[in-house]
């Protein structure tokens, strides 16, 4: 076999040499670099500079919320469609490291074919074929190695993606479950309440009847009575909404929730400070803002990759094939074999219109990705610092009205011991039993607001993802 003269390739080579394009590497964001030190609200919402741990949630020592967190983490449905993404995007960047390798191809062929060129009498025979190709692009101009790197981004985010999906299903899980046993307090309490409104109905119709009362008290103590029946039914349905939303979430129908929820009558609670981790590692944590920080660093690659498409491509390929006329014997002989072997070189040129306008969209794709991140970032530290003043507020209305509602409670008891001794009309009864119920209701409220505003805060500061 002659030696093969590849001068043609020798010329792209040097033209390499002296035009190679490489890919731009991401623009640093003007925003993240100035986050520094605590977090504003963090001191008032007297939380620990602990790190956040994966599973936060454990976090309560509740294995009714951990198994119900673990079975949503499981069987949710729109997380396991973030995991059939998540496996579609890295199929991309198996398909885009395929280019590493050469791309072959086989083809095989029989058919009844007439060819005049054929002697006379044999213009019709059958005819078979066998070929083989194979082909290796060269990357000169760092496309293939641009396109890699663009999908192993793109891949990367789309784990970001699954794991923000991931902590917004925990978090909601659990705030749902906390919605579930804050409901079936409120409706322990508003049941209560309708006890306690019974308890005065009873007591003005036995001093009516006794002669020491009038009737306007015994009306006015069945209207509130009736007011205190009249929440009731409210409640329930407010605490069977986070039931059926604990079941949407773990993946159930709300048939199959209502036999299997655990029972929950009192509020869970931490067992320790809120940890939130040192705030500048919230880019860290946060799984948006590594997802967004991660689409920058794809979009960068693919301007390496349009950068790439404005020069030639240089492939190295080969084919060998066999043919033969009549049978098959003879397609393995020398003299139906053939063969080639040389370089390809493909180049939009000179029209390179449309490669460079696909390097300004590249580069524009750049600067919408970058602004991207910078916006999710400021969302970021906009939700932990509203979280956290959320959270410090909420702890310092709970501390009032627990304190509120022990005086509502004396209040309440000492009126009606009055009323019943003569000593005060039944409007004072009905004054500090309606402010008693209303303080006692907002407390119940303001715990369950509280343990949500912690929900809040772990999810703001990214539930440990990085951990």
């Amino acid at each position: 076999m002659k030696n093969l003269k590849l001068p043609t390739l020798t010329a792209v080579a040097a033209l390499a040499l002296s035009a190679c394009a490489t890919a731009p590497s991401a623009p640093a964001s003007t925003v993240a670099p100035r986050l520094e030190g605590a977090l504003v609200s963090a001191e008032a919402a007297g939380v620990a500079a602990k790190p956040v741990p994966k599973d936060w949630w454990r976090l309560y020592q509740s294995d009714a919320l951990d198994g119900l967190v673990t079975q949503a983490l499981a069987n949710n449905r729109s997380l396991a469609g973030a995991a059939a993404n998540l496996e579609q995007v890295r199929a991309g960047l198996s398909e885009a490291r395929s280019a590493l390798l050469p791309s072959t191809t086989a083809t095989g062929s029989a058919q009844y074919a007439r060819d005049p060129s054929l002697a006379p009498g044999d213009l019709e025979n059958d005819v078979y074929s066998l070929g083989f190709e194979m082909a290796y692009e060269i990357d000169v101009f760092g496309r293939v190695s641009s396109s890699i790197d663009a999908a192993r981004q793109d891949a990367a985010a789309a784990e970001a993606a699954y794991q923000a999906a991931a902590l917004m299903v925990a978090g909601e899980t659990a705030r749902a479950w906390i919605d579930y046993c804050a409901g079936n307090i409120q409706l322990e309490t508003a049941q209560s309440n309708y006890g306690l409104q019974e308890e005065t109905l009873s007591l003005t119709r036995t001093l009516f009847d006794a002669g020491r009362g009038i009737r306007l008290d015994v009306v006015q103590a069945e209207a509130a009575l009736r007011r205190a029946e009249a929440d009731i039914p409210s409640v329930r349905a407010s605490r069977d909404a986070a039931l059926f939303r604990l079941a949407r979430l773990t993946g159930q129908t709300p048939a199959e929730m209502s036999q299997a929820v655990p029972p929950c009558e009192s509020m869970p609670q931490l067992v320790s400070l809120l940890p939130t981790g040192e705030s500048a590692s919230l880019l860290a944590r946060r799984p948006d803002v590594r997802q967004a920080e991660l689409q920058l660093a794809g979009a960068a690659a693919r301007v390496g990759v349009a950068t790439a498409n404005l020069y030639p491509s240089v492939s190295i390929g080969g084919s060998v094939s066999t043919a033969s006329i009549g049978g098959t014997g003879d397609m393995f002989k020398e003299d139906g074999v053939s063969f080639g072997l040389g370089p390809l070189i493909s180049w939009n040129f000179p029209n390179v219109a449309a490669s460079r306008a696909r390097l300004k969209s590249a580069e524009a794709g750049v600067d919408i990705a970058l602004a991207n991140f910078d916006e999710t970032f400021l969302t970021a530290l906009e939700e932990a610092e509203v979280a956290l003043t959320n959270y410090a507020a909420e702890k310092e209305r709970y501390a009032a009205l627990d304190a509120s509602a022990a005086a509502a409670a004396e209040a309440a008891e000492l009126s009606r011991a009055r009323y019943r001794a003569g000593s005060a009309n039944f409007l004072s009864v009905l004054d500090a039993e309606r402010t008693f119920i209303e303080t006692r209701t907002s407390l119940v409220q303001s715990e369950a607001a509280r343990a949500s505003a912690e929900i809040n805060v772990f999810m703001a500061m990214g539930g440990g993802w990085a951990d």
